[in-house]
């Protein structure tokens, strides 16, 4: 009679499930520094800032 790999399958299930959540954090981790990314090139830096209201004065 065929014995089941119920040890072997259930690690393989646990390592597919965690290699599936890595995946996710890293996506995750790439959407926030997208999204950080482009927030910092929509504002100008503090320096630039101050010297355009210096130069207005």
């Amino acid at each position: 009679m065929a014995r089941s790999h119920y040890s072997f399958n259930k690690r393989q299930k646990e390592l597919a499930k965690k290699k599936k959540q890595e995946e996710k954090r890293q996506r995750r981790l790439a959407k926030r520094n997208a999204a950080a990314e482009e927030k910092a090139a929509e504002q100008p830096p503090e320096e630039e800032k101050e010297k355009d209201a210096a130069a207005e004065s």
